[in-house]
């Protein structure tokens, strides 16, 4: 079946088996470690918290990149684009809107962990739950606009996924692009930036170690799931007792988050 079909057109034939294996590995790695994230949040009562909640989106929308990206890893072992224009735009659609959700979620993480260190106020459901149905209205929103006219996806020059086609350069794009960059992009940007920035003063202030890692605004699943779950001593003490079976004592888990 593979040999069936022609290369893409500047592309040989040990090009096409590397992306196939890099987008395949990458979707497996980051599949598992979100998914993790995602079963310990639903099996662990202690995770089940406002601000846990929104690392939750955020595994839920990383996901769903690990699922486009293996389409797009089984498009590139075949070599061809095998599901037709409107495939290509569901393959878009699907991808865009996960990948806005991505990076409006870490936004609200990021606005979460500076009023937690920073204010030291605590996020209520109700505000969480609203941030979390915002984010991904407001990310399919921005997505559908494509399948509408305004903005178009189509295929990469690979031939074998499908995304926000980014060549053109006519009004309609033009028009479109500007608007949808300043609030999926800008803004989140500009909000992560200034919460890590502002917390990472007020760990020098008081003389404490700084552990946040840096974020940027959009990063693959994979090093997603390290940041904001793993890397969180709450969160990876849950994921832990959820492998392991041990209790999670209350008294450390508070003492970590202090």
């Amino acid at each position: 079946m593979v040999t069936s079909n022609p290369l893409p057109e500047g592309f040989t034939e040990l090009e096409m088996v590397c992306i196939g294996t890099a987008l395949l590995v990458e979707a497996l790695l980051g599949f598992c470690l979100n998914g993790l994230t995602i079963i310990s949040f639903r099996k662990i009562k202690e995770l089940r918290t406002p601000s846990n909640f929104l690392v939750l989106s955020l595994a839920l929308a990383d996901c769903g990149i690990c699922i486009n990206a293996f389409i797009a890893a089984f498009s590139s072992f075949l070599r061809y684009w095998p599901y037709g224009s409107d495939g290509c735009q569901i393959h878009g659609f699907q991808g865009f809107v996960t990948a806005l959700a991505s990076i409006s979620s870490s936004a609200a993480v990021a606005w979460d962990r500076y009023h937690h260190y920073c204010t030291r106020s605590k996020l209520q459901w109700s505000t969480t739950i609203s941030m979390v149905i915002f984010v991904w209205v407001f990310s399919a929103f921005w997505s559908a606009m494509p399948l509408l006219g305004w903005g178009e996806y189509d295929y990469e020059p690979l031939r074998t996924c499908c995304t926000l086609d980014y060549t053109k350069g006519d009004r309609n794009f033009v028009t479109f692009l500007f608007p949808m960059a300043f609030f999926n992009f800008v803004i989140p940007i500009f909000i992560m930036l200034t919460a890590y920035q502002s917390i990472e003063q007020k760990f020098k202030k008081s003389g404490q170690q700084f552990k946040i890692p840096a974020i940027i605004a959009k990063t693959v699943p994979t090093v997603d799931a390290f940041v904001y779950a793993l890397g969180n001593e709450n969160y990876r003490g849950g994921i832990w007792q959820f492998l392991t079976g041990q209790k999670i004592e209350k008294a450390e888990v508070d003492n970590k988050t202090k």
